[in-house]
């Protein structure tokens, strides 16, 4: 099928390599333009402009889709379909409207739940045993439109936002390419249940010790890898990667134990296990080698 894909990070670009693997016809790649990155915050790349780049594709960096200048050039290619995969920004109606069999979403959620641009981590934050990908028939909502295709996967203990997002672009590029081989019929998404995915605010990487263990141990899984929950200890930052609850109890940021087991921290209910962590400025290490000669220890309290 020839098609138009529109996409920019890792979730996407495994996405685009399935419909080239499926021998679809990418007439076009619409990826955003290059954004600051790194430490010298240079212009980089996102993950489907360089596999563009890498397979040859045509590829269009525009900054938005409002130019009719560009709608006429994408109505000129004559595409049947439109993927669109964490692209990040908005498709008018009449750029939704140019393709045929009109334009298709792969959305790391089970619609409609988590409608927005964070549902792969607030999913995690929610406590949510399970998740999926929707493959969604595209209008002028956000993430409003009939569902083709729904699977769900579970979400493990052990899950970070990292091996959910893996796990969930693997599925969405298989169903992608499902969905464009049987094109099943449409059904509206119901609005009961409906929530929404806002965006991680930086405040939200900031542990409160007043809350529930199993609910901080959420939190450190769900920004992980970005942009990683924070805490102070003697007004110094620590980011905490990997962590467990553990039974034990003391006053809300209280180290109760430090040892190569983990670092225990009292919580609002409970405690927690800090396996993995890391000093700002520093490496991510694990508990035991962070604890040699950092000085912490039972007693100290986190948060501060």
């Amino acid at each position: 099928m020839k098609l138009i894909f529109a996409g920019t990070p890792p979730f996407a670009a495994t996405a685009l390599e399935a419909l080239l693997a499926a021998r679809h016809d990418v007439v076009l790649v619409l990826t955003q333009p290059d954004r600051p990155a790194g430490r010298g915050m240079q212009p980089r790349p996102g993950a489907v402009k360089q596999l563009a780049l890498a397979r040859r594709l045509p590829l269009a960096q525009p900054a938005n889709l409002r130019e009719p200048r560009l709608q006429q050039q994408l109505r000129a290619l004559g595409a049947e379909a439109m993927v669109v995969a964490a692209y990040g920004l908005i498709l008018p109606p009449a750029v939704l409207a140019i393709p045929r069999r009109g334009s298709l979403n792969i959305h790391a959620s089970l619609l409609p739940r988590w409608r927005g641009a964070a549902p792969i981590q607030r999913a995690l934050l929610a406590g949510d045993a399970e998740t999926g990908i929707t493959i969604m028939q595209m209008d002028e909502g956000l993430d409003t439109g009939p569902i083709l295709l729904q699977e769900k996967i579970a979400i493990s203990d052990e899950d970070t936002a990292q091996t959910l997002h893996d796990r969930l672009a693997a599925l969405g590029a298989r169903l992608i390419v499902r969905a464009l081989a049987e094109l099943p019929s449409p059904r509206a998404q119901k609005e009961t249940g409906a929530t929404y995915a806002d965006k991680i605010r930086k405040e939200e990487a900031l542990i409160d010790w007043t809350r529930p263990a199993v609910e901080i141990a959420r939190r450190i899984r769900a920004l992980n890898p970005a942009p990683g929950a924070m805490t102070t200890v003697a007004g110094a930052r620590l980011k905490l990667w990997r962590a467990r609850p553990a039974a034990l109890t003391g006053a809300p940021g209280e180290v109760l134990a430090a040892d190569g087991g983990g670092i225990v921290v009292a919580c609002g209910n409970g405690a927690l296990a800090v396996e993995e962590l890391q000093r700002e400025g520093g490496r991510r290490l694990p508990a035991a080698a962070f604890l040699a000669g950092s000085g912490l220890g039972p007693g100290a309290r986190l948060g501060t």
